[in-house]
């Protein structure tokens, strides 16, 4: 068991540290919208990690890898939904006035939860999500451990490894905080994240696999 856990950090940590779709979010709420948000986002991705896991060891999401019907649906979902994200954060660099102060912010519509829901909408629809727990938590389950247990145990550590990453992000923003709060440069977050979000939602639209 300490070795499957080993393994298996070791491959969810190299994949943690590739720059992708969850840090630019984590990034994006971190420069203009503070670090509670950020948090809220990170751990909004973190419980949609843990779902997978929970899904992928009880078999749930091997469904994603044998039927294209099911990865079709839930593809199509996630690119429409990344695709307008992606669009209302380009709108929002380009166009409209960002807070200057965080007490404005933190009074906004869109709290802490939307944060947390915004993480975790994106990671749960997000397929490759799936397949990628669906392909690694088979190898990495010891015999005589129970699956969905152990597939729970591994999602958790994948979380870890994703918090602490969240974390350092975090803080390196927030120790730039004084030239990241400039507005110019929250505008070009803004537009940039939308540009990432945009480009992965085209990317998974447009894949089988």
């Amino acid at each position: 068991m300490l070795h499957s856990l080993l393994s298996f950090a070791a491959v969810a940590g190299l994949l943690t540290l590739i720059p992708g779709l969850d840090t630019a979010l984590v990034l994006r709420a971190a420069v203009s919208r503070g670090r509670r948000y950020a948090f809220a986002s990170a751990v909004g991705i973190g419980c949609g990690t843990l779902m997978w896991g929970a899904a992928a060891a009880a078999g749930v999401s091997v469904l994603l890898t044998a039927s294209e019907v099911a990865y079709a649906v839930l593809r199509t979902v996630g690119a429409i939904y990344l695709v307008w994200m992606g669009i209302a954060m380009i709108r929002t660099g380009l166009e409209r006035p960002i807070a200057t102060t965080e007490a404005a912010v933190d009074d906004s519509s869109r709290g802490v939860f939307g944060a947390w829901a915004r993480g975790l909408g994106t990671n749960m629809l997000n397929p490759k999500v799936g397949v990628f727990y669906a392909a690694m938590l088979p190898q990495f389950l010891p015999d005589g451990v129970p699956h969905l247990l152990m597939g729970c145990v591994l999602a958790v550590v994948h979380n870890v490894e994703g918090m602490v990453w969240f974390t350092v992000i975090i803080s390196v923003a927030g120790a730039a905080k004084t030239w990241l709060n400039r507005e110019s440069v929250r505008r070009a977050m803004d537009t940039v994240t939308g540009a990432i979000l945009l480009g992965f939602g085209l990317k998974l639209a447009s894949s089988h696999r």
